[in-house]
């Protein structure tokens, strides 16, 4: 059974969930795929606790706020445990800025953790050549805590978008998706689509789970799959989640 972390957002985490369920279309109920979401929205902000809000600090600021640090971890052990406790085999977070937290988590928790950055840059491997230009569409956080970089840096360039864009654009889309506003989202999320393409980036990553929704929300499951810009982060995220389950 497949334990899935969710409710940052809460949005992200049933995207996450109807992708598993269409990449395993059954013919009755019971075959389709065993998971339990545990959608623990009370977990607070991560990129605040990251301390991102100005992406012109230098990275060693972010880990100075210990006590922030150790609330994150806290929830999101308290999460993991559930999930353990429900006799789940594995675990996966369809959140990329809770990844800050993964070696710790993974510590801490018997269950083999699926790490989501990894598993996209893997992906990446197969579908576009070494030293490309890749954008990063994330949080804040995502961004200031070099969660993407620690895997690309060494076989792409990550290019993210101008502070101004990051702000108007892409924080702004974020939120609206939040709050249910995926049409306006949809709109706001272009124009750091369009910085990033004018960068000549040839992969785009959704770094943030909220922005498949903004992108892909009007458009049909096989344009999200055959999409030759952007890279879906929880759509990879669900297939190597299936691959493991279907090893067991």
């Amino acid at each position: 059974m497949i334990g899935i972390l969710g409710g940052m957002g809460t949005q992200a985490g049933l995207d996450f969930c109807n992708k598993i369920a269409i990449l395993n279309r059954g013919k009755t109920d019971q075959k389709y795929p065993l998971f339990v979401l545990y959608n623990k929205s009370n977990i607070p902000s991560r990129p605040q606790a990251i301390g991102a809000q100005d992406l012109k600090l230098p990275i060693k600021k972010i880990k100075k706020n210990k006590k922030n640090y150790s609330l994150i971890l806290k929830s999101l052990l308290r999460g993991c445990q559930l999930l353990e406790k429900s006799k789940c085999k594995f675990i996966v977070i369809p959140c990329n800025t809770a990844h800050y937290w993964y070696d710790d988590l993974e510590k801490k928790i018997n269950l083999p953790i699926i790490n989501m950055p990894k598993e996209v840059f893997k992906h990446t491997l197969k579908k576009c050549k070494k030293k490309s230009s890749i954008g990063l569409l994330a949080t804040e956080g995502t961004i200031k805590a070099k969660l993407y970089n620690k895997f690309f840096d060494k076989n792409y360039n990550l290019v993210y978008p101008d502070n101004i864009t990051q702000k108007k654009s892409v924080n702004k889309a974020i939120q609206l998706v939040k709050m249910g506003k995926v049409k306006s989202a949809n709109k706001v999320i272009n124009k750091a689509i369009n910085y990033l393409i004018k960068k000549r980036c040839k992969k785009i990553i959704l770094g943030c789970t909220e922005l498949p929704i903004a992108i892909f929300a009007f458009k049909s499951f096989k344009t999200i799959k055959s999409s030759k810009i952007f890279l879906d982060p929880n759509l990879i995220l669900a297939n190597a989640a299936m691959n493991k389950y279907k090893k067991r």
